[in-house]
């Protein structure tokens, strides 16, 4: 393993994510990550759609709170003077061409956060409908390498076919509903059930059943591994369960023009995370969604991340706010830092392979809704999902990734700024810890949001707008 390759075990505690640490390492500006990583909490708790439901409370004021969800307008929280009494418009990012919108929207009830039955609508009505952050094609190296991932509380096989394509199976045989692969597999020509054999083409085709002519009506046909979409974007691998929805390539058409230099399916892991390794993930106290809240806001950051303060150039750092996503940046300060690993990553950072100068000084964060989290720094890629467990637990498995080539100046940086993110992990899994607890105060329901949390006004309206259906 080269030097530079903390022991990463990504861990998520930095929800917050924007920072450069390491999965689950919040970033400071725009939002804050979780680094992925290791876990001492011990293996997830039971998904939201093996939880018995209730009606959830879904009402329409919830509904009207949302019309004014997913903003098309870039928006850009401005300097730190208050103009929610003007009324006025938060000027654009230089050159953006754009007005921010004048009110950042409605945050969530206090319920969304706390309400068992709504956490079980969303497995059924966000998550299962949404593209899911499964892995990255560099996991799937060749034809037959197949894995496994969580997906809206199913367990989706994913695996490389003979022609190099993705494809996409529910993980259970079709005769007696055998698991069929408990773990990552380099290779195979197959897809053989450990029970009775009953064995499948890569495709999920029924190719062979032992003594079939004991088997009446056996349909080869009609009886192959239930499919699932799965699309490759920016070189991560997204599985959907939702046969109809639209690609994701089509949704986040900007976000690929905007950060497809950093990614591609030739990036290369660093250490020995990865994002579909669910069970050895960090458990952060909280549910999934103040962790989303959590990255996408810097409003906290003055106050919260002492480190990214002195490192981030907190007055200029940018959000546009599109349908599926939204893309933040944020600049590195050219005063020196007082910190001294902080001050050596301002000397020393340097763009990986395929970037340019004018990535050198800027990290970018970017959430593509639902749950995932990529952090785009000059020296590595974070990529993370948050998955829930139970109402007030989120699991955040990820995994670091660069590309080869990169020199030795970049690999200093990029250890630099994981330790960096480390400490800011520490200090957002806190956060969203005190955040949940307080969510649970009988009574208590969110104040005005700034303009510098325009993201998470964004991210209320989708949550809401996906709940629509699950109203009784």
């Amino acid at each position: 393993m080269q030097p530079e390759a903390p022991a990463e075990t990504p861990s998520k505690a930095r929800v917050a994510g924007r920072d450069g640490s390491p999965p689950g390492a919040a970033d400071g500006s725009a939002g804050t990550t979780t680094r992925p990583g290791t876990s001492d909490a011990g293996p997830p708790a039971e998904s939201a759609a093996e939880r018995p439901a209730s009606p959830p409370a879904v009402t329409s004021e919830d509904r009207a709170a949302g019309s004014a969800a997913a903003p098309r307008t870039p928006v850009v929280p401005a300097s730190p003077a208050p103009a929610e009494e003007s009324g006025s418009r938060t000027p654009a990012a230089p050159g953006s061409g754009a007005e921010a919108p004048a009110a950042p929207g409605t945050a969530l009830a206090a319920r969304y956060y706390t309400d068992p039955a709504l956490a079980e609508a969303e497995t059924r009505h966000i998550f299962a409908r949404s593209w899911q952050l499964v892995c990255h094609e560099s996991d799937l190296p060749g034809p037959g390498a197949r894995l496994t991932a969580a997906v809206a509380g199913r367990e989706v096989i994913v695996v490389r076919t003979e022609d190099g394509t993705l494809a996409g199976h529910l993980n259970v045989c079709r005769h007696r509903g055998t698991r069929l692969v408990t773990r990552p597999e380099p290779s195979g020509k197959a897809i053989r059930c450990p029970y009775h054999g009953w064995t499948y083409k890569l495709d999920g085709r029924l190719v062979g059943a032992p003594e079939a002519r004991q088997i009446p009506c056996l349909d080869k046909p009609r009886l192959g591994l239930f499919p699932v979409r799965v699309e490759s974007f920016l070189g991560f691998v997204f599985a959907n369960l939702d046969p109809d929805a639209t690609p994701l390539a089509e949704q986040c058409a900007g976000l690929a023009k905007a950060v497809g230099h950093y990614a591609g399916d030739d990036l290369v892991p660093v250490g020995g995370s990865r994002i579909h390794d669910l069970a050895s993930a960090e458990v952060q106290h909280a549910n999934w969604k103040v962790a989303v809240d959590n990255y996408l806001e810097g409003y906290h950051v003055p106050v919260a991340h002492p480190g990214l303060m002195r490192l981030l150039d907190y007055q200029r750092y940018s959000c546009e706010i599109e349908e599926a996503y939204a893309l933040f940046a944020s600049p590195l300060r050219d005063k020196p830092s007082s910190n001294w690993a902080e001050r050596l990553y301002q000397r020393l950072a340097a763009p990986m392979p395929g970037l340019t100068e004018a990535d050198r000084r800027v990290w970018r964060y970017a959430v593509i809704y639902p749950n995932t989290l990529i952090d785009f720094y000059p020296d590595h890629v974070l990529a993370w999902t948050a998955i829930p467990t139970a109402v007030d637990r989120v699991a955040v498995p990820g995994a670091f990734y660069t590309r080869r080539g990169t020199g030795l100046r970049t690999r200093l940086a990029r250890r630099l700024n994981i330790h960096i993110g480390w400490i800011t992990n520490d200090e957002d899994a806190e956060l969203v810890a005190r955040v949940q607890k307080g969510l649970t105060t009988p009574g208590f329901e969110p104040g005005p949001l700034s303009r510098r949390e325009a993201a998470v006004g964004w991210f209320a309206g989708r949550v809401r707008a996906g709940l629509d259906d699950a109203a009784p």
